[in-house]
């Protein structure tokens, strides 16, 4: 029985070490030539998310020594949940107050990487010339999503048309209106729904993104827009906390900052989407 302990001790002693070096060997440097070594794929909206990547995977990726693949999806949702999953390796599609809110609601752990651009939220009217010719009543649709509903109240509040009670925070919804001197009603739909709205309604609050994709361009068809100026709603590249190291991720933020996608964005977009780097 002694002997047995003995034996048995000395199995398990040799064990865990054993288990302890292949912990050790498991860690970053011998997992990251298995994990990195496949295409980097990234989840994005259609526009302008995925035409930019596809601008690089085109153009600039297989220079850099980068495989890119680019998933397209039209919510805000399935990228972040995706990312957080491992389905998708980044994501290109939101900025950073929507990720904070999105974290803290959904328990997700996805972190910014580098800033690439912004898209200036607008009010658009397929019924009217200028915001001023709202009439009294008239129904505006805005985003349905936390961040983006208050951001659109916001640019309501810097034009004139609504001001919001003292206090109201970053998730302001139509129930933080203080002043409505036109009456205005609010229609809350998906963000990806308020561009197929706009023949319902008499304006809609629209993200740049989906604006572009319904072919409106928000440098000259908005009756309102955005100012860049101290903008915090910049577009980035985001990933699950811990892959921000992945040399596909560096890669990729490295030519999404390039002099090349500088000018490709400035070029297509005129002025409806603006580098932020």
């Amino acid at each position: 029985m002694r002997n047995t302990a003995k034996l048995t001790t000395a199995v398990l002693t040799a064990g865990a070490l054993t288990f302890a070096l292949s912990a050790c060997g498991s860690g970053k440097d011998s997992s990251s030539a298995s994990d990195y070594s496949g295409p980097l794929v990234v989840a994005a909206s259609p526009t302008p998310h995925a035409e930019i990547l596809n601008f690089v995977k085109k153009n600039l990726a297989k220079k850099a020594g980068l495989d890119l693949e680019v998933k397209e999806f039209q919510d805000y949702i399935v990228p972040n949940t995706a990312t957080e999953d491992g389905s998708v390796d980044a994501n290109y599609f939101q900025n950073q107050p929507y990720l904070d809110d999105f974290n803290k609601k959904r328990g997700t752990h996805i972190v910014p990487v580098v800033t690439v651009h912004l898209e200036p939220l607008g009010l658009y009217s397929h019924k009217v010339k200028s915001a001023d010719a709202l009439k009294s009543g008239a129904t505006v649709a805005v985003p349905n999503d936390a961040v983006n509903e208050a951001r659109a109240l916001k640019l309501l509040v810097t034009n004139g048309l609504i001001t919001l009670k003292a206090g109201a925070s970053s998730e302001a919804t139509p129930q933080d209106i203080d002043k409505n001197p036109k009456g205005l009603k609010f229609k809350e739909v998906e963000a990806a729904q308020t561009a197929r709205s706009l023949d319902d309604v008499d304006a809609a609050v629209i993200n740049g993104n989906y604006a572009i994709s319904a072919g409106l361009k928000p440098a000259t068809d908005a009756l309102v827009l955005e100012s860049a100026k101290n903008n915090p709603y910049g577009n980035f590249l985001a990933v699950k906390k811990g892959n921000e190291k992945d040399p596909r991720v560096k890669k990729l933020a490295k030519l999404l900052t390039s002099p090349e996608v500088k000018k490709f964005i400035e070029d297509k977009y005129a002025g409806s989407v603006i580098p932020s780097f």
